[in-house]
Parts: C-alpha cells; structure tokens; sequence
C-alpha cells in the first residue's frame, strides 16, 4: 500500500492539476468505488448523490495527513472568490488503496478499463479529466464533511489519524511521549496511524536500520533518546524517498502523469532478506510481527541492548 511519500507525490501533481479548478460534471463508472474494502454493496442512489455532491464545486486544494489524501472543495465557483474567506466545509476523499491511481488526461483520450471514476474539470479556460483507476479496487472515494482533529481541518473519516512527521501540526514531543508508553514491540508501535501517521511497513523497517534498533525493541523499555532517534530517522527516510517520487516495486503507483517513484534502489534492508547488509556484510533477516514482514539487520540492531 502506498505509504507517506508515494501519497505525497501524487498530491503534489494533483495540487498542481487542480487548485482553482472548478468540477463541471462526474462520472461513476463503477459504484463499488464509492464504498470501502469491506463494504461494496453500494446503494444505487450514491453514484448519483456523488455526483451531485461534487458538481459545481471549486477546488481550493489537494491535501494530506499520513496516507490520507482529499480535495478540499469550496462552494461554486459562480460565487467568486468571497466563497474561499469561508473555512471550508466539505471534502473529497481519496483513498489509494493498494493499487489506485489518479490521472490526468484530455477529455478525448481513451478511457482505461480499470477508470472507476472521472472528474471533468475546468479551469482558466482549459478543460480536462481526473480520473480515478484501480485496478484491484482496494481504493475508495467519498464525500465528508471537513472536521477538526490534531490541529487542522480533515475529512470526518480520517479523525483519528494522528500528525504525520512531515506536516505542521506534528509535535515531535508529543509523538515520543505516547510512543515511550507503549510496551507493544517498536515496530508495530510505528505502524499505529493514531500515534504517528504515515509511516508503512517499508519506511518502519528502513527507520529503525538507520536508529540502529532492533523491530522487536519494548518502547517503554527504551531510552527516549533512541526512540526519538527513531522518529527522526523516520521523518528522513520519507522526506529522502519523496524527494525521488517514493517507492515503486511495479506499475500500479504512479504519479498523475504516469511516473513511477525510484526509492526502491536506495531501500537499506526492506526486501534484501538473504541478502547482505551494506554496513557489515551480515545476512538480513525476515521475521513475521503483528503480520506484516519485517527485514532487520541482527547485528547492527541488536536486540540485547534495549531488553
């Protein structure tokens, strides 16, 4: 699943495609896009109230916080800029699931067998189409209402995701305090959305080779420092993989003009089981926690030290 930097650059490229644009019209291919992994029997009446919902709409921005990314959407563009004084209300959330994509293309252009939605935009004269492809439809869409929640407005679904590293609501303090009472192991800790969104199996594995600490470390039973070493060294592995398009193992992430993302060739041990640390010529190793995968160095994160 698309982590913090791969969502990143896809809102980039969509801020970029669609600040200021105002939504002419929407279509719903494929309904079960509008509701989640575990509920895909939709109503026929939502495509509709979708549509209706987001037509008319001016876009003021694409938005982030962890994995979570939406459009926040302003009142018609007919009102002009008065309706943007307003805190805005209402957004359009975007889930990339495991394999969604949002595209731009020109409004002639052919239509991909796995579009499961489009939005026609215009702006500055200029029209043309977001459009929303998956191709396992693990991605959903949806329009919420916008509600405080950790220092800023989000999408009413995404209220219990806590700040990500890279956004500025996060408190590092704050972060670390919670994360020092946790006695669950380290690497799980890190994948808890509620406690420090954003971070993924990938950049989890990659964070604690770079703090040197061990994936099944106790939080409560480490010295804040190293777990504050943790969390920086999270915050640079996603800020060094954003700054190259975020990690890309196959074609389903691309960014809004079809790029992929080329971290992978800079990974340190996620996917090299077997394979040779860089730093000391040690096997990496593969072990199971919480269910997720997990590639450790057993030298340089040795686990004796933070027992």
């Amino acid at each position: 699943m698309p982590e913090l930097p791969e969502v990143e650059s896809v809102r980039l490229g969509v801020q970029d495609w669609t600040a200021g644009a105002t939504i002419t019209g929407a279509e719903v291919l494929d309904p079960r896009i509008l509701g989640t992994t575990s509920q895909r029997r939709i109503n026929a009446a939502a495509a509709e109230g979708f549509v209706a919902a987001v037509t008319g709409r001016r876009i003021i921005g694409a938005e982030r916080r962890g994995k979570f990314m939406w459009l926040t959407l302003g009142e018609d563009s007919a009102l002009g800029q008065v309706a943007d004084l307003a805190e805005p209300e209402l957004s359009l959330l975007v889930h990339l699931g495991m394999s969604g994509q949002l595209r731009v293309h020109q409004a002639g252009d052919e239509i991909h067998r796995h579009t499961r939605a489009i939005l026609r935009l215009e702006r500055g004269g200029e029209t043309y189409d977001l459009r929303f492809v998956d191709q396992r439809i693990f991605g959903h869409l949806g329009v919420q209402p916008l509600v405080h929640a950790f220092g800023r407005l989000v999408p009413a679904s995404a209220n219990h995701i806590a700040a990500d590293p890279l956004e500025a609501a996060f408190e590092p303090g704050l972060a670390l305090e919670q994360l020092s009472r946790k006695r669950t192991a380290l690497k799980s800790a890190l994948l808890d959305q509620t406690l420090v969104s954003g971070i993924g199996n990938i950049y989890a594995d990659e964070a604690l080779f770079r703090a040197g600490i061990h994936p099944l470390a106790n939080p409560a039973r480490t010295r804040k420092s190293r777990l504050a070493a943790v969390l920086e060294s999270a915050t640079q592995v996603m800020g060094d993989a954003l700054a190259v398009g975020g990690t890309s193992f196959d074609a389903l992430y691309v960014n809004v003009n079809g790029e992929s993302g080329y971290f992978d060739r800079a990974l340190l041990v996620y996917g090299r089981g077997g394979q040779e640390c860089v730093r000391c010529g040690t096997e990496i190793e593969k072990m199971t926690i919480g269910g997720r995968g997990s590639h450790f160095c057993a030298n340089c994160q040795k686990p004796s030290r933070y027992r």
